[in-house]
C-alpha cells in the first residue's frame, strides 16, 4: 500500500450451510413484496404498507440469523459462498449467480435490514395522506432488496445487478413526486450520472475477464498480485468512477443534493443505508485490487479528502436542512473513502464509520421529517428558531446525532470518524501531514455548519409566525424509530468499539500491523477536539447569542459558491453538457445535409430521370416509329465513323 500498511490474506472460503445458506432470502423476500405491491393495485392501498415492513422486517431476521451462525464458527471459516445456479455459461467465461456470506457482506445486510426497517415504519406514517402511499412502500422494498444483492453477490457481476437495481430504485423514489417538474428533473439527474458511474464498473469487468478470464471476488483476489501493477491500477481507476457515481464523490457529487426532491424518508435510507454506501463497499471489498495498485489507492484516497472538504464547504452556506444533511452525508462518504484504500485498517475504520454514520444521519433525516411535519413542510433553518421547547422529543432525538457526527466524545462518531483522522496521520512523506489536517480541519468545519443547523432549528430566538406555523412533535410510528436511532447514535460507536468490531471483520478484508502516525494519538485527539469545540462555539455566538438572520446576509464570493454547489452544476453544463450539445447539432447537421441529403439526392435524381421517360412515352405511334428511325440512323452513323 502508499502507505506502507500490508493486506494479509482474508480467511479462505468455504460452501454455506445452515442459515448463510439460505441468505438469498433476504433478497427474495422484498423482492416478491414488490412485485406483490405493485400487482395487487388499489386493493391493497390500505394495508399494502404493513407488507412491505414485514418483508424488510423479515429480512433482517434471516441476516441476524446468518450473523448468529457465523458468530459461533471459527474466525478462519467466516467465508463461505453459496451457487444459487450458473447465470452466465460463455465458452472460457462462466459466472454463477451467487452469493457471498462474510463479515463485511452481513454487516451491510444489518445495517440496511435494521435501519431499512425503521425508516419503513417511519414512513407508514409520514406518508400517510399521500395516495400512492402502496407504490411508494413497493419502490423501498425494490431499493432494500437491490442492495442486499448488492452487498451479497459473490462477484463484480451479480453486485452490478444489485448496483443497477440500486439506481433503477433511487430514481423511481428520488422523482416520486414526479407531477413536479423540479422534482423529475432530479431524478433523471441522479439517474444520468449514476450511468456515467456505471460505465467506470462496465470497463473494470471487461479488464478483470482479460486479466483473469474471471470476475469472481475470489478469482480477482488471487490473481491481482501477480498481474502487472498497470493492469491493477487500470481496474481500480474504473472501479473508483463508478464508486463516484454511486457515492457522489467529486467529480459525480452533483446529484447529491437534489435528490432531497424526493419524500424526507427516502433521503434518510439513500444517505444511511444504501445507494452512497456502496461506493464504499466495493472499496473495500476490491482491497486486493488497491493493495497492487498503489497509485490507484492514492487516487481514491485523495478523491476522498476532495469531497469531504468540498462537502464541508457546501454544507456551511446551506439554508435548507435537507441540502445542509446531504452535504455532510457527501463529506462523511468522503472520510470513508480517504481511508478505505489505506490498507485493511483503513479499510475497517471505514465500514466501522459507514455503520456508527447510517446511524446518527438517518437519525438526523428522520428528525428533519418531524421538523417539515410540524412546520408545513418548510425547509429553511432561517425560519425556524426555539422548535426544542415545542419539539421535544424530536430535539433530544436530534441532539444524539448531533453530537455523535460531531464527535463528542465517547459517542459513536467519536469511535469511528477520529480513527479516520488517526489513520489519515499515517504514511511517508507529506501525505500524512496534507491528509491528517485535512481531516482535522473539516472535523472543525463540520462541528460548525452541524451547530449552525441545530442551533437555528431548536435553539435561539423563534423566528415563525405562530398564527401560520404550529410545531408539535409526530406520532408513535415517526418518533420511536428516532428514539431507537438517537440510542445507537448515543452508543453503538462504543459497543462495537468494546466487543472487537474491527476483529470481526478481518476474515473477509485482511488484517494489518499497527502502523503509528507521524503525531502521537493524544496530540491527534487534541487538535481534533480542540477543532470541533472552535466550530461550536463560534456557530453559539454567531447564531444563537446574536441570533440567525431572517434572511441571507450580502457575502463574499466564496460563500455565494458555495451556495450555489461551487457551481458544479455550471462546471458540468459547460464542461459537458453544452460540448454535447454542440457535437449533436454538427451531427445533425451532417446527417440532414450529407447523409440524408445524398440519400435524397439519389431519390430526386431518379424522381427525376422518370419523369424525363415518362415524356417519352406518348402513346402515339409515329412518336415511337420516329424514335426507331433516329435510333437507327444514329447506330449506322457509329458503324460507317468506325469503318472510316
Amino acid at each position: 500500500m502508499f502507505n506502507g500498511l500490508v493486506l494479509s490474506a482474508p480467511a479462505a472460503v468455504g460452501e454455506a450451510t445452515g442459515a448463510a445458506s439460505m441468505i438469498w432470502l433476504a433478497v427474495a423476500i422484498p423482492l416478491v413484496s414488490f412485485a406483490f405491491l405493485l400487482l395487487a393495485g388499489k386493493a391493497a392501498d390500505k394495508w399494502g404498507h404493513w407488507v412491505s415492513v414485514l418483508a424488510s422486517t423479515a429480512s433482517f431476521v434471516v441476516g441476524l440469523a446468518a450473523t448468529i451462525q457465523l458468530l459461533g464458527m471459527d474466525a478462519a471459516d467466516r467465508v463461505v459462498e453459496t451457487t444459487l445456479y450458473t447465470w452466465v455459461p460463455a465458452g472460457a467465461l462462466s459466472v454463477d449467480f451467487g452469493t457471498r456470506v462474510d463479515p463485511l457482506s452481513l454487516s451491510f445486510v444489518l445495517l440496511v435490514t435494521f435501519v431499512g426497517t425503521l425508516i419503513h415504519i417511519y414512513s407508514v406514517s409520514y406518508m400517510e395522506e399521500d395516495p400512492a402511499r402502496r407504490r411508494f412502500f413497493a419502490y423501498l422494498n425494490l431499493f432494500v432488496a437491490a442492495m442486499l444483492l448488492l452487498v451479497l453477490g459473490n462477484s463484480y457481476l451479480v453486485l452490478f445487478f444489485g448496483w443497477e437495481g440500486v439506481g433503477l430504485a433511487s430514481y423511481l423514489l428520488i422523482s416520486f413526486w414526479n407531477q413536479v417538474p423540479e422534482y423529475a428533473t432530479a431524478g433523471k439527474k441522479a439517474f444520468v450520472m449514476n450511468r456515467v458511474g456505471d460505465l467506470g464498473m462496465l470497463i473494470a469487468m471487461m479488464a478483470m475477464i482479460g486479466a483473469f478470464g474471471s470476475v469472481k471476488f475470489t478469482d480477482v483476489d488471487a490473481g491481482a498480485a501477480a498481474a502487472s501493477e498497470g493492469t491493477m491500477t487500470f481496474i481500480g481507476l474504473f472501479l473508483l468512477l463508478a464508486a463516484c457515481g454511486k457515492s457522489a464523490q467529486f467529480p459525480l457529487q452533483a446529484w447529491l443534493g437534489d435528490a432531497m426532491a424526493g419524500p424526507t424518508p427516502v433521503s434518510a435510507l439513500i444517505h444511511a443505508a444504501t445507494m452512497v454506501t456502496a461506493g464504499v463497499y466495493l472499496m473495500v471489498r476490491a482491497g486486493a485490487v488497491y493493495a497492487a495498485a498503489p497509485t490507484a489507492a492514492l487516487v481514491v484516497a485523495i478523491i476522498g479528502a476532495i469531497t469531504l472538504l468540498f462537502g464541508a464547504i457546501v454544507g456551511m452556506a446551506k439554508d435548507d436542512m435537507k441540502k445542509i444533511l446531504a452535504a455532510s452525508t457527501m463529506s462523511q462518504i468522503g472520510y470513508m473513502m480517504l481511508a478505505a484504500t489505506m490498507g485493511p485498517l483503513g479499510a475497517a475504520f471505514a465500514i466501522f464509520h459507514l455503520i456508527t454514520h447510517g446511524f446518527f444521519k438517518a437519525n438526523m433525516f428522520l428528525g428533519a421529517g418531524a421538523v417539515m411535519h410540524g412546520m408545513n413542510d418548510d425547509v429553511d433553518i432561517r425560519k425556524f428558531g426555539g422548535l426544542g421547547k415545542h419539539m421535544k422529543i424530536t430535539f433530544y432525538t436530534f441532539l444524539m446525532g448531533y453530537l455523535a457526527i460531531i464527535g463528542f466524545p465517547f459517542l459513536s462518531g467519536y469511535f469511528s470518524k477520529d480513527k479516520i483522522i488517526e489513520i489519515a496521520f499515517t504514511g511517508e512523506g507529506l501525505q500524512p501531514w496534507i491528509f491528517g489536517s485535512l481531516t482535522v480541519l473539516v472535523a472543525g468545519m463540520t462541528a460548525f455548519y452541524m451547530s449552525r443547523l441545530f442551533f437555528g432549528i431548536f435553539l435561539g430566538k423563534e423566528r415563525w409566525d405562530a398564527k401560520e406555523y404550529h410545531p408539535h412533535d409526530p406520532s408513535p410510528l415517526m418518533w420511536v424509530p428516532m428514539a431507537i436511532l438517537a440510542l445507537g447514535s448515543l452508543g453503538l460507536g462504543f459497543v462495537l468499539n468494546q466487543y472487537g468490531f474491527l476483529t470481526w471483520l478481518e476474515p473477509a478484508i485482511g488484517s494489518a500491523p499497527h502502523v503509528d502516525p507521524v503525531l502521537p494519538i493524544p496530540v491527534i485527539i487534541g487538535l481534533t477536539l480542540t477543532m470541533a469545540a472552535l466550530g461550536v462555539g463560534l456557530a453559539y455566538v454567531m447564531y444563537v447569542t446574536k441570533s440567525m438572520p431572517a434572511t441571507a446576509p450580502d457575502a463574499n464570493a466564496l460563500v455565494v459558491a458555495a451556495r450555489n454547489d461551487l457551481y458544479q452544476d455550471a462546471v458540468n453544463e459547460n464542461v459537458f453538457m453544452k460540448p454535447g450539445q454542440v457535437i449533436v447539432e454538427i451531427t445533425d447537421y451532417v446527417d440532414d445535409n450529407f447523409v440524408d441529403g445524398t440519400v435524397e439526392g439519389v431519390a430526386k435524381g431518379t424522381r427525376g430521370l422518370g419523369w424525363l421517360v415518362t415524356k417519352l412515352q406518348t402513346g402515339y405511334v409515329r412518336s415511337y416509329a420516329s424514335w426507331v428511325t433516329l435510333g437507327v440512323v444514329f447506330a449506322l452513323a457509329l458503324v460507317v465513323a468506325a469503318a472510316l
